[in-house]
């Protein structure tokens, strides 16, 4: 997913709640000599901070040099040390193995099709330590299916200066496909607004087909809950979380 003129507005729209909830989720999830983090499509390093925070050493991979800019300059501000690497989380040759990968805000549901989705699986695989883990989440097909088509959202702020309409409807083209349009308006000196828009693409799996791909990349038994660990799947369950674990062999 590539934020360009939409990353600051991604930024400071995006609920920071739901950032506190995928710390404790790591914290909670990941083994206790967990050092070094790779955070895959970290973004503007909201989560990459608060776990640099927390003691870890975080890697922000993006494929945004925006959102890489605005997490260097989140991380300077919060006093901490996040290394930033602009690249396409599909192949991550050249990177180290880590204790732990990271992979939220269904970032993986915005890769073309389920091969990239094995692709990043294996690359993940390969760059884990021994009985390292990955932790991920993934909207499922009844949110892209029931609940995207039909959203809208509108935001101006206070000072009337920015403007955000968020439109999302199904992809017919795609299973359990969805597209989400988005224009935004920055007010100019003169005080005229100039428009800007973006087109984003979200797609959906079976779980089974998700299960399939973190088996074949060479994990077992992936543990999957809802509610950022805290309940059980179910037809109705907007977002999954994987935990899988790399093992000793």
């Amino acid at each position: 997913m590539i934020y360009q003129s939409f990353a600051q507005f991604y930024d400071q729209l995006f609920d920071s709640d739901l950032y506190e909830r995928w710390r404790t989720y790591v914290k909670q999830h990941c083994a206790k000599n967990t050092r070094q983090v790779l955070d895959l499509a970290g973004g503007a390093g909201r989560l990459g901070v608060l776990l640099a925070q927390d003691g870890y050493q975080v890697t922000d991979l993006d494929f945004s040099e925006d959102m890489l800019t605005l997490a260097q300059a989140h991380a300077a501000d919060a006093g901490v040390d996040l290394q930033l690497i602009c690249a396409d989380m599909t192949d991550l040759t050249g990177l180290p193995q880590y204790d732990l990968v990271t992979c939220f805000a269904d970032s993986l549901n915005y890769l073309d099709d389920l091969s990239d989705v094995q692709q990043t699986l294996v690359e993940v695989y390969k760059h884990l330590k021994a009985n390292g883990k990955l932790l991920f989440d993934m909207i499922t097909p009844y949110q892209t299916d029931v609940v995207y088509p039909g959203y809208m959202y509108n935001y101006e702020d206070e000072d009337y200066e920015r403007a955000l309409m968020w439109s999302s409807y199904a992809n017919d083209d795609v299973d359990h496909g969805v597209i989400h349009d988005l224009t935004f308006f920055y007010r100019q000196q003169d005080g005229s607004y100039r428009r800007g828009g973006e087109t984003h693409f979200e797609r959906a799996y079976e779980l089974a087909d998700v299960v399939h791909a973190v088996q074949a990349a060479g994990f077992r038994r992936p543990v999957i809950t809802s509610d950022f660990g805290n309940g059980q799947v179910d037809d109705q369950t907007t977002r999954w979380f994987f935990e899988c674990q790399k093992e000793d062999k």
